[in-house]
């Protein structure tokens, strides 16, 4: 919406000091969003004058019409001598009024006007055009003025060329403001000052003389307004101030007749549209449109009308979409001259529409045509219903006035029955909403002055105006006192949250494993939750798998992934594949996430209501209803570990680095985690590792680690030797320990036993490990495997298991014999369990 500060003050009486950017101010702060101020006639100077044609030379000899003209401008010259003026135009004759710039002068732009010789004259001034005076973008010809102006009149004055226009970006829910009445309300409370409302004038009683309305659809039109004006003149032409206020406000003039309607329409809010009376036949109707039917709008478009559509018609069919646009059959006839007598032929009788229409009915029928307009933009976002009579009798005053019309006695009004709006409000919840002391006396200050009527001492009843159909409930109200006693007056309060029971163990061992992993040297690498069958299928795994029982989207975002994933590697494995397509080779990548396995008795999700909250019953039935979605942590590793340099070769990622990372996680869960060879998809079967927890005396899989299968690097494009490990973090947490109680630290030394164990080569290290530290009893602080080795001197199936055992007493130094006593019992455990012998015995 844009206001010109000149019109505005019609209606506020501002301080004469008052500028547009004062203006803005106030209303940014009353919650508008004033985008821009614009200086019309910024650099505009005289002398520019009114000027009358007394002469046209035609120029000959030139590739377009040139006239060399004498024009009078009286005084403003300083001799009253005619300027000789060269002019391009072609749209004014001897005798015409124009508006001339005389040298010395200086147009919008910096472009300075002189003397000058051109097409073999010199001109002495020039003959402005409407977009020369930055009045619009109009470059049809020069202005030609009406008769009545005198010569050398300041044309400055004349044409409002200097002047201030704000600029408003009206939010849907402030309808109200798309006119000047509701700006200058606004202003009014900003300034707090009285507002001449343009809305307040007398209105005649409806009648039975009006013209014949017939509204069918009283929810799509429940106000209809028909007034009738007779004798107008058809060469009547719109006075200057009313145009010059329309293309302020952003408008072309067009018309008197159609200028009218919009000038009233900007200045109530109300739309408006005028009917040639010769051209409507019988009465007017409001109802529903038949499927099919036709209508030729005012742009010229004929359109095939749907049956929501709410159309106005007389007895020959639709003559207009209500709301819209117009009909072209009962459009204001342009000005012609009658072949027989040669007088001006025209529109003289015109029957005046204003009605209120249902905004959901405009905004859908105008999405539908695809046919935005002033009026559409109006009636979507909301107009005052009570404001049609007004805006029709302030039409008719206009018409009488301008185009010397004659009012009709006859006054149409139909009015569907309603009741005002009204809301109840505690007086102190503006306080509550804002946290400020308002006030009652405050409250109800504020809401009288957007024009709401207010009853009642604690609780209030208030009646919401009719322009403001935005306020349905208490917290509108609140935010109305809030914004007009200024947002920037709300103190800045810090939010006082009720103290918590702090983080779960499952999110704290979350944090811990993604800090481990970190300082580890893995990069975290957070992937979408979604998966396709491809994926598997690369993997090798088999039909009968779990990781195959999907649990599938109804609305995926890609039909390649339709799912969501039953294991974290596939999008791990393909960031990993990405980086190394981008030259990054050396890569230790890791992620944890939530997996999502069906067990296929998942009921069907229950509709839950909108209308309250669920209650405990239905969220827990809703819960049964999702598929168990257990917390799991996976790391990929592909080059090397450790990079070569001046130091030596370096260290490509082996099976034991994602063992490695499996210890890590363990760690952290503070869970014990028991390494056995294990042949799972997609890992090699001979450098595949089962990563096993005890939970309640009972070893369970928790996860796997090794080196990829071939072809699964083969068919993912991966670096051969890729490495991984996937844990499920839920069942280590099951494992774990719990609180970690700080060691109690020795200050005697340590005794330090190298063993080596020949077993066979089946036996797991891991059972020697076990055996070793059973036997060892409490002195054993700490044991280490060190070495395996294999060869000719250990015989075919055999290898040797180095481990370093430290001992160490809390309160003593441990003696030779005590020392060489666990070392013996541990082997000797070792021997009996798992039929170790010691090397070199």
């Amino acid at each position: 919406m844009r206001v010109p500060l000149s019109w505005l003050r019609e209606y506020v009486d501002l301080p004469a000091g008052e500028t547009g950017r004062d203006v803005q101010a106030k209303l940014v702060s009353a919650g508008l969003e004033v985008e821009t101020v614009e200086q019309l006639g910024a650099g505009l100077k005289g002398p520019l004058v009114v000027g009358q044609v007394l002469a046209i030379e035609e120029l000959e000899g030139f590739k377009k019409p040139i006239r060399y003209c004498q024009v009078d401008v009286g005084q403003a010259n300083g001799t009253g001598e005619p300027q000789n003026i060269v002019c391009g135009a072609t749209n004014f004759a001897v005798g015409d009024k124009v508006v001339v710039v005389l040298p010395g002068a200086e147009l919008p732009g910096g472009f300075a006007i002189s003397a000058r010789k051109t097409y073999g004259k010199t001109s002495e001034g020039m003959i402005c055009s409407a977009s020369e005076l930055g009045m619009s973008d109009d470059h049809d010809g020069i202005i030609v003025l009406p008769p009545e102006y005198e010569v050398g009149t300041d044309a400055i004055e004349l044409l409002e060329l200097v002047d201030e226009v704000l600029d408003i970006a009206v939010t849907p829910d402030r309808g109200y403001c798309l006119s000047m009445r509701g700006v200058a309300r606004e202003t009014a409370t900003a300034y707090e000052l009285p507002l001449r409302d343009p809305a307040l004038i007398d209105v005649p009683a409806p009648n039975s003389h009006g013209h014949p309305v017939k509204v069918t659809d009283p929810i799509g039109c429940d106000r209809f307004t028909a007034r009738t004006v007779t004798g107008l003149d058809p060469e009547a032409h719109s006075p200057i101030w009313l145009e010059r206020r329309l293309q302020k406000a952003g408008m072309r003039p067009v018309s008197l007749a159609v200028d009218i309607t919009n000038y009233v329409m900007l200045e109530i809010g109300q739309p408006l549209h005028a009917y040639d009376r010769t051209r409507i036949n019988g009465a007017i109707g409001v109802r529903r449109a038949e499927p099919g039917e036709k209508l030729t709008t005012l742009d010229g478009s004929q359109r095939v009308l749907d049956a929501e559509d709410l159309v106005i018609t007389d007895e020959s069919g639709p003559i207009g979409l209500a709301g819209v646009m117009g009909g072209a059959n009962t459009e204001i006839a342009d000005v012609t001259a009658d072949a027989e007598t040669g007088q001006a032929a025209g529109t003289t009788e015109v029957v005046i529409e204003a009605a209120h229409f249902a905004p959901v009915s405009v905004a859908r029928t105008a999405r539908r045509h695809k046919l935005s307009s002033e009026a559409s933009r109006r009636f979507e976002r909301g107009v005052d219903p009570e404001a049609t009579s007004a805006a029709a009798q302030r039409t008719v005053d206009l018409l009488v006035l301008l185009a010397g019309g004659t009012a009709e006695v006859g006054v149409t009004e139909i009015i569907a029955p309603s009741a005002p709006h009204t809301i109840t409000l505690p007086a102190d919840h503006p306080d509550k909403v804002a946290g400020v002391s308002y006030g009652r006396e405050t409250v109800v200050r504020r809401l009288q002055q957007i024009g709401c009527d207010v009853y009642g001492a604690d609780d209030l009843t208030v009646t919401v105006p009719s322009w403001r159909p935005d306020l349905t409930d208490p917290n509108d109200l609140a935010e109305e006192v809030i914004r007009l006693e200024g947002y920037e007056n709300l103190p800045s309060t810090l939010p006082q949250p009720p103290a918590g029971r702090g983080l779960t163990e499952r999110q704290r061992l979350h944090r811990r494993v993604g800090r481990a992993l970190a300082g580890a040297g893995y990069v975290e690498a957070l992937n979408y939750p979604f998966i396709g069958e491809e994926a598997l299928d690369q993997f090798g795994l088999a039909a009968d798998d779990p990781r195959r029982d999907l649990v599938r989207l109804v609305n995926p975002l890609s039909d390649a992934e339709p799912a969501l994933r039953t294991t974290l590697l596939p999008g791990l494995l393909g960031a990993l594949r990405r980086n190394a397509g981008r030259g990054e080779h050396d890569l230790a990548l890791f992620e944890t996430g939530l997996v999502f396995r069906a067990t296929g008795h998942e009921p069907a999700a229950a509709t839950l209501p909108v209308d309250r909250r669920p209650t405990d019953e239905e969220i827990a039935e809703l819960n049964a209803a999702l598929p168990h979605q257990p917390r799991r942590v996976a790391v990929v590793l592909a080059g090397d570990r450790e990079q070569a340099g001046w130091w030596g070769k370096g260290t490509p990622v082996s099976w034991a680095d994602a063992v490695e990372a499996g210890r890590i996680v363990a760690r952290e869960a503070r869970a014990e985690l028991i390494v056995r060879q294990d042949q799972q998809d997609p890992w090699h079967p001979g450098r595949c590792a089962a990563l096993l927890a005890v939970v309640d005396g009972e070893e369970i899989l928790v996860g796997n680690a090794g080196e990829l299968h071939p072809r699964v690097t083969k068919a993912l494009g991966l670096a051969e030797r890729t490495c991984a490990m996937e844990i499920d973090l839920d069942r280590l947490e099951q494992a774990g320990t719990g609180i970690v109680e700080a060691p109690h630290v020795s200050t005697f030394p340590v005794a330090t036993q190298d063993v080596a164990l020949i077993v066979d080569a089946s036996v797991a290290a891991a059972d020697v490990e076990a055996a070793l530290r059973e036997g060892a009893g409490e002195l054993l602080e700490s044991l280490r495997l060190f070495d395996v080795f294999t060869g000719e001197q250990l015989g075919e199936g055999r290898k040797s298991l180095a481990y370093a055992l430290r001992f160490r007493a809390p309160d003593r130094t441990l003696t030779a014999e005590e020392i060489a006593t666990s070392r013996d019992a541990a082997v000797a455990a070792a021997t009996n369990r798992t039929g170790a012998t010691l090397r070199g015995a």
